[in-house]
């Protein structure tokens, strides 16, 4: 699989030349997370919520070719039939193929999809070089750019669901590098009622870049409350199992007590029955009992946090927590791809992982922020239209791009999901 690369600095306009340098690094970055796998690997779709990695590879081109060298005069589609197989779900500019049947598509081939990518990058590289975009087609680039690093994510947890689900359960690394480490004693921070501030301004009015989703920037009462300064642990939640707790109904919400019956959960996603293995991206590896948790449904974090006594933080309480920290954890740039355990090494008071490592469900339910607007034109589908049924998780996972989380990033999955990196920070009202 070829990279991109970039036009030399020299030959770049200056205005343009950090565009272009960080375009040529997250496409590159996509065909480099693929190239572990076949043909036959990339055309897999386990389940009808996730999507093949060849889909993923033409969707992101797709999504370039149309919102950015789709705005120039002269354009020509590489493929007009391709358009009806890689949009997902922008109804408003014509139809889709539908999710569930991604699997299908063995034409067009892993080959030409990369063909196809190896285009639009020519094409959008030679316009940057060329200073030829107007501010409307960059800023849709620049929106292009983090909606590939959501399906960087998303081709990492989709392909381990997939190798998974494969009799053989083959790793998709086997050489990735393991790094056990010891969790810090759970410890409770505390947090006095307060009126904080809550969002991201409204972009690209304001020049850094955030979703529709995370603005405006508004005001809210946050009670007193604690924080757990960790993610609960895997030895934390083994202990959760042994006492009984996917067999007791009063922990659990009702919808997730039916569908824990239907689906005869017992453990989190990945881990085997013994409750002493998980399947990683590296294949099977011994379950570390200090590593947070992850691979967890809202259902299952949210009967955790009764059966510990606690609950799942707001949204808004995860936000507050986050003053005075920066972005920094275990991202997809460390390449680990599975959570690991951080000691606290005398830094006490302090939370630990709100970044990295796993995504956190909050209490909070998907819906907009006072003063909410979508992106104008076909991109208000983007976010706004999902705002129903979906639960907020915060702070980005081992499996994220670092340079694509942030305080205010809202991530949104139905209550029901399991295959992504997702664990559990607690909560409690003050005492």
């Amino acid at each position: 699989m070829n990279a991109v690369v970039a036009p030399s600095p020299a030959a770049t306009p200056t205005a343009v030349t950090a565009l272009a340098t960080r375009y040529a690094r997250v496409r590159a970055r996509s065909v480099a997370l693929a190239a572990p796998l076949s043909a036959e690997d990339a055309m897999v779709q386990s389940m009808p919520d996730a999507s093949p990695a060849k889909w993923h590879l033409a969707h992101t081109s797709w999504f370039f070719e149309r919102f950015v060298l789709a705005t120039q005069p002269d354009y020509a589609p590489f493929n007009a039939d391709w358009h009806y197989l890689f949009n997902s779900y922008y109804q408003s500019i014509g139809p889709a193929h539908a999710r569930p049947q991604r699997g299908l598509l063995s034409r067009p081939s892993l080959e030409e999809v990369l063909q196809f990518r190896r285009h639009v990058d020519q094409r959008v590289l030679a316009l940057l070089q060329a200073d030829a975009l107007d501010e409307q087609a960059k800023r849709q680039l620049l929106l292009g750019l983090h909606h590939e690093q959501q399906h960087q994510e998303l081709l990492l947890t989709d392909i381990k669901h997939a190798l998974w689900s494969n009799p053989l359960q083959p790793a998709y690394d086997a050489d990735l590098p393991h790094n056990a480490g010891i969790a810090s004693p759970l410890a409770w921070i505390h947090s006095p009622e307060q009126i904080i501030e809550i969002g991201a301004p409204a972009w690209p009015a304001h020049p850094a870049f955030a979703y529709d989703n995370e603005s405006p920037v508004h005001r809210v009462l946050v009670p007193a409350h604690a924080l757990a300064n960790r993610p609960v642990s895997n030895a934390e939640y083994r202990s959760f199992i042994e006492a009984g707790g996917y067999r007791e109904p009063g922990y659990w919400m009702s919808e997730g007590w039916t569908l824990c019956q239907q689906e005869q959960w017992q453990h989190p996603l990945y881990w085997d029955d013994a409750l002493a293995r998980e399947f990683t991206l590296a294949g099977w590896r011994a379950l570390d009992p200090d590593a947070p948790v992850c691979h967890l449904s809202y259902f299952e974090a949210d009967a955790y946090a009764r059966w510990a006594g606690a609950r799942l933080p707001t949204e808004f309480e995860w936000e507050a927590a986050t003053a005075g920290y920066t972005a920094d954890g275990n991202f997809a740039d460390s390449g680990r791809l599975h959570p690991a355990a951080v000691q606290q090494n005398g830094a006490a008071g302090r939370h630990l992982q709100l970044f990295g490592d796993v995504w956190e469900w909050t209490s909070s339910a998907y819906g907009a922020y006072p003063g909410f607007r979508t992106f104008e034109g076909n991109l208000g589908e983007y976010n706004g239209k999902f705002m129903c049924g979906q639960w907020i998780l915060r702070g980005g996972s081992c499996a994220t791009p670092a340079d694509h989380i942030r305080p205010s990033y809202r991530n949104f999955f139905a209550p029901s999901a399991r295959w992504q990196f997702a664990g559990i920070r607690l909560a409690k009202d003050a005492a």
